[in-house]
């Protein structure tokens, strides 16, 4: 065991989770344990009491008690990455620079691990450091099932900038989606609350969110503020339409949720609207049956933001999934028939 410690945040470590500052110091360390420190008053920030997801700042001074030796910690995992996931992940870089790359993640592949989740984005983090010295970090997240443009930060500086800036609103998301029916009127705000659902532990691919109506969201413990625009780029007849949706608030499974509750789940979406293949275009049922995949039709289309160092507006565009691509062909909606950005006012 370490003695009893006292570390000063470097501003290169600024503004970043301190249990995710304290595995870089000492990876043998679970997550539980660290969160045990938190419960229990052992891990402290400028004498105070935190939480396993406070963010430190640079300057602060950070009490660590006493941490176990590394041999005395469980046997680390297998690490390397091999050859053929080293080629899928590289394969899906759409943009590479200096200071940030941005991956078309495909659909299926976490981007952190979990439970039962050995393979992810995060663990196969090492085939992109294209000559860097550390592994670029994730600054944000798409579900599991969800494809599109992922961004990660190449150092702890951009890594910490970029993650402000998502935390803040400081960036542009549109996504893609097929849903079931024909949302009316075709352009809106969705605005109801979101609430973890009860039995489904704290994270995971089991959580479910449920909706709750904005008037009853400050009275709802729990319950958290959404906000959801939507615009209705097609449509195939009453059974099916393709939807821009751009998260204004970034909650778990926001999306989803928000589509399922107005009555159009998107395609593929088992969890949230029903695993029927009976769809009659009354905008229930998120399946077509045929030949239409069974995969979630949702894909994180674009992202704007501004460059970390350069400061330019960076608009980063990920093309569809095979089998997205594949109902787009079915359906003959065509990309080139619909604006970049639906929403923006021309001038």
């Amino acid at each position: 065991m370490s003695r009893v410690q006292t570390v000063t945040i470097d501003p290169a470590d600024s503004d970043q989770r301190i249990d995710r500052w304290l595995k870089r110091l000492f990876p043998h360390v679970t997550q539980g344990r660290i969160e045990k420190m938190c419960r229990k008053g052992e891990l402290r920030v400028d004498g105070g009491r935190v939480k396993a997801s406070t963010r430190v700042m640079a300057g602060q001074q950070v009490r660590i008690p006493p941490m176990p030796d590394a041999v005395q910690a469980a046997p680390a995992p297998r690490t390397g990455v091999s050859a053929a996931d080293a080629e899928m992940i590289r394969g899906c870089v759409i943009y590479r620079d200096d200071h940030v790359i941005a991956l078309n993640k495909p659909p299926g592949l976490p981007v952190q691990g979990g439970s039962k989740l050995t393979r992810h984005v995060d663990g196969l983090a090492e085939a992109l450091r294209f000559g860097h010295d550390e592994n670029p970090r994730l600054v944000h997240r798409l579900d599991k099932d969800t494809s599109g443009v992922l961004l990660l930060a190449r150092s702890r500086a951009v890594a910490s900038d970029l993650t402000a800036a998502f935390r803040h609103r400081e960036t542009r998301k549109i996504y893609w989606a097929a849903v079931a029916g024909v949302p009316h009127p075709q352009m809106g705000t969705i605005k109801y609350g979101l609430m973890k659902a009860p039995g489904h532990g704290a994270r995971g691919e089991a959580e479910k969110m449920i909706c709750v109506h904005p008037r009853d969201v400050d009275s709802t413990e729990g319950a958290k503020r959404a906000v959801t625009d939507y615009a209705v780029l097609s449509a195939l007849a009453r059974r099916a339409a393709w939807m821009a949706l751009v998260p204004v608030t970034g909650r778990t499974h926001q999306l989803r949720a928000h589509m399922a509750e107005i009555g159009h789940p998107i395609i593929g979406d088992g969890k949230y609207g029903g695993s029927g293949q009976e769809n009659l275009g009354d905008g229930w049922g998120a399946q077509l049956g045929g030949e239409i995949s069974r995969k979630l039709h949702l894909h994180a289309r674009s992202l704007t933001i501004e460059h970390p160092v350069s400061k330019a507006m960076l608009t980063l565009t990920a093309p569809l999934p095979a089998h997205m691509k594949h109902t787009w062909d079915t359906f003959q909606w065509r990309e080139s028939d619909v604006p970049a950005d639906p929403f923006e006012v021309p001038e």
